[in-house]
C-alpha cells in the first residue's frame, strides 16, 4: 500500500514538475529560431550525451496518449515512428520477459542490408500513465562503437487549447571505445556538421552553431521529435494514405533546418524508407 502511495506522489510530482516547466517556458517557446513552438537543450559530460526538446504540440492529449503509452499498441506504433529516422533501418516490436522489447537496427543513411547494420535491443516501458500524464521510457543497454546506456523517454500533459505539452529525452553513454569513435567521425564526415544552439562570436558578433557531441546529440533528438510529430499528424488521415504522409512530413520538417539536418534529396529518402517500411513488416 505503501508503495502504491510512493508511486502516485511521484507521479504527480512528475506532472506538476512539467506543467511548471511549461509556464517557465513561455517566452522561448513563443520566440525561437526553430519557427514552432520548441525549446531544445543538450549536455555533454566526460561519458554521457543528453538532449531534450520541449514542444507544444497541435494534437489532442489522448490522441498522443493513445499513440505512444498504450501497452498494447504502443510498441509497434513507436517502430513507426522510429523508422523516419535516416539511421534507423529496421524495427520490430515484440513481447519480452518483462513487456515489450523493440528489436531495432542502426546504419547508414543510405539503403543497405540489416547484415551491415548494428542491431540492439530497446526495453518499451509505460512508466507513468494517468488521466493528465504519462512518461513511457525506452531503454538499451547496449549501442555501436562502444556506446551504451540509450535512453529515450517521452513524458506530456494537456494543456489549453486541447494542445499538449511534450519532454522528449535522447541520451547515451560511451566509454573509450566510443569516444574514439566520435572524434573520428567528428574528425571526418561530422566535420562540417553542427547543432542548434549558438553562441556568439565577439570578434564578429554573429552566432555560431555548436559542433561537436554536443551538435551531433541534438541532431538527432530533433530527428526523433521530428518523427513523433510527424507520426501525430498522420494520424487523423485514412491508414493507406499514413506512411506517405508521414514520410513526406518528417522530410519537409528537417529541410526546414538544411545546414543541421539536411542529408539526402528528397527522392532517395522516400524510396529508402519505403524499401524499409516495407521490409520492417516482413523481416525477423
Amino acid at each position: 500500500m505503501g508503495c502504491c502511495v510512493f508511486a502516485a506522489h511521484a507521479a504527480d510530482d512528475d506532472a506538476q514538475a512539467l506543467r511548471d516547466k511549461y509556464q517557465s517556458l513561455t517566452q522561448q517557446l513563443a520566440h525561437n529560431p526553430f519557427q514552432r513552438p520548441l525549446y531544445l537543450v543538450s549536455e555533454e559530460s566526460p561519458s554521457r550525451l543528453k538532449g531534450d526538446i520541449y514542444a507544444v504540440m497541435d494534437h489532442p492529449f489522448a490522441t498522443v496518449e493513445g499513440a505512444l503509452d498504450d501497452p498494447a499498441h504502443g510498441p509497434d506504433n513507436w517502430c513507426d515512428v522510429l523508422i523516419l529516422h535516416l539511421n534507423i533501418k529496421y524495427c520490430h516490436a515484440a513481447a519480452g520477459g518483462n513487456g515489450s522489447v523493440l528489436t531495432v537496427n542502426l546504419g547508414r543513411k543510405v539503403e543497405e542490408a540489416l547484415s551491415s547494420t548494428y542491431r540492439l535491443q530497446f526495453d518499451y516501458r509505460p512508466a507513468v500513465s494517468t488521466p493528465d500524464y504519462f512518461k513511457v521510457e525506452l531503454s538499451a543497454d547496449s549501442g555501436p562503437m562502444g556506446t551504451k546506456d540509450y535512453r529515450i523517454v517521452l513524458e506530456a500533459a494537456p494543456i489549453a487549447g486541447n494542445r499538449t505539452f511534450l519532454h522528449l529525452t535522447y541520451a547515451y553513454g560511451y566509454g573509450m571505445t566510443g569516444r574514439l569513435a566520435m572524434k573520428t567521425y567528428l574528425a571526418t564526415l561530422g566535420a562540417d556538421k553542427v547543432g542548434f544552439t549558438s553562441n556568439r562570436d565577439p570578434s564578429t558578433g554573429q552566432a555560431q552553431y555548436i559542433g561537436g557531441v554536443r551538435g551531433l546529440v541534438e541532431r538527432n533528438t530533433m530527428r526523433y521529435y521530428l518523427a513523433i510529430d510527424a507520426y501525430l499528424g498522420s494520424l487523423a488521415s485514412p491508414p493507406e494514405q499514413r506512411l506517405a504522409q508521414r514520410l513526406t512530413a518528417w522530410f519537409d520538417a528537417t529541410e526546414q533546418y538544411p545546414q543541421q539536418l539536411h542529408e539526402v534529396d528528397r527522392q532517395d529518402y522516400l524510396q529508402m524508407k519505403n524499401h524499409e517500411y516495407q521490409r520492417q513488416q516482413t523481416a525477423q
